[in-house]
């Protein structure tokens, strides 16, 4: 698929809502958002309201025309409809516009085709355009699909240029479809491997430009690409980072998520949103500026449903510079967090989400009194490398006493992984401990 981004120059576009009925709920900023962020010349917005859709053209022959005329005026190349349009639909609204028709769907295909960096974010994207193209391989517009192949030693009946391209187009999405697998099961075995050392994956999920990526560099020290722009991020980005009072832990940042998402497109980019499915913990990253912030929840939970995503997951609501919101965190019961106000923008909130997800993965974090002997130095390092030690000091005999304050599941995993005794290392304190160790390991 062109990209709408010519290399004369941004290509000159007349945006089309239409307000099926008085319940729909149209962005129109976001609208422009999309159609901005793909390079989109706005010429004009043009509103419209039915009933129903027409069959024929989506919008009345009227509105078609009137449309028509307002793109030979302002000498327009495209006209993009802020809708799911059939195959059909576009043909019959091309043939009346003279110019070319793309409906969402197209839309944010086309940027993510500008977007993808990664060799299979660029797979998915090819997939999801075929996929997107198969239906639309007749277009009013195009002209020249069902001719027949000419030439010496190419004449007779052969197949039509059309067929060629669906069998074509086939034979790509099935290489594609097999690529995929292969990227698939790397991640798979990368995945394996965290389960076994127990390392548990954090997945920020999110609205698109809700501050996923600002808010991940701050939590991974990293310098991943983040813009005040629609799908500013498309591939997957993974880290390895030593958290707090639970040690290394994997921090995943995904695409972000649209309202209206087509499931066509959901299902080509379920390779990058495995990451979600097999996470830990989501954070659900929340605009709390926007005017539209319980619309967009809405979408992204409804996404994470079709996805079959059920981690447990922490509300996340960002960009408290602009909403006005001060910095804390709201459980739902005591020690179990369910909201966290921040700003990715100015670290506000930041050390109170690092807690909460803590609290999320390893429970309430609780005071101990160790005694450590010379031999049981590398405990030590541990608990230091997870920042828990609050307090030191060795006694006549050159042992170590260490205050630390940390959930009980993380230290009595450290201790058992170490094989060492519980009475040994926390004397009376050990009673407390009655599970054993399996249901206090992490899963993820």
């Amino acid at each position: 698929m062109e990209s709408l981004d010519q290399d004369q120059g941004k290509e000159r576009v007349i945006l089309v809502s239409v307000s099926v009925n008085i319940l729909d709920d149209l962005d129109a900023e976001e609208f422009a958002l999309l159609a901005s962020s793909a390079g989109a010349e706005r010429l004009e917005h043009i509103y419209a309201q039915r009933v129903k859709p027409d069959a024929k053209l989506f919008i009345g022959s009227g509105k078609a025309e009137e449309i028509a005329e307002r793109v030979e005026a302002l000498d327009a190349s495209l006209v993009i409809f802020d809708h799911a349009l059939s195959p059909a639909q576009e043909r019959n609204l091309e043939k009346i516009m003279k110019c070319r028709v793309i409906d969402r769907t197209g839309l944010i295909l086309d940027i993510f085709a500008q977007r993808a960096r990664t060799h299979e974010g660029k797979l998915q994207v090819e997939l999801a355009q075929l996929k997107h193209l198969s239906t639309r391989l007749v277009r009013g517009w195009s002209g020249g699909f069902e001719q027949q192949k000419g030439g010496i030693g190419l004449r007779g009946p052969g197949e039509t240029q059309l067929e060629t391209d669906r069998r074509l187009i086939r034979i790509r999405m099935i290489q594609l479809k097999d690529k995929l697998d292969k990227v698939q099961q790397t991640r798979l075995q990368g995945r394996a491997a965290r389960q076994k050392a127990a390392i548990p994956t954090v997945s920020l999920v999110g609205y698109t430009n809700a501050g996923k990526s600002t808010l991940f560099n701050h939590l991974a020290n990293s310098d991943v690409y983040a813009a005040d722009q629609l799908f500013a991020t498309l591939d997957p980005t993974l880290r390895r980072l030593d958290w707090d009072g639970i040690g290394t832990v994997v921090l995943a940042d995904t695409v972000g998520f649209v309202r209206n998402l087509q499931h066509d497109l959901i299902e080509s980019f379920k390779a990058t949103l495995e990451e979600t499915l097999e996470a830990t913990l989501l954070l659900h990253i929340i605009d709390s500026s926007s005017p539209d912030m319980l619309e967009q929840i809405e979408a992204v939970e409804g996404v994470l449903k079709e996805i079959g995503a059920d981690a447990p997951v922490l509300r996340v609501y960002n960009k408290i510079d602009v909403s006005g919101d001060e910095a804390k965190i709201i459980y739902a019961r005591p020690h179990e967090p369910e909201r966290v106000y921040v700003s990715a923008h100015s670290g506000a909130g930041i050390d109170l989400l690092k807690k909460a997800v803590q609290e999320c993965l390893m429970g309430q974090r609780q005071a101990f009194d160790l005694i450590l002997k010379p031999i049981h130095g590398k405990l030590r390092t541990q608990l230091y490398n997870l920042n828990v030690i609050d307090s030191e000091h060795f006694d006549d005999q050159g042992q170590l006493h260490l205050h630390v304050v940390m959930a009980p599941q993380k230290l009595e995993q450290l201790i058992r992984q170490a094989h060492l005794s519980l009475d040994e290392i926390l004397g009376e304190q050990a009673q407390g401990f009655k599970r054993p160790l399996e249901e206090f390991e992490i899963k993820s």
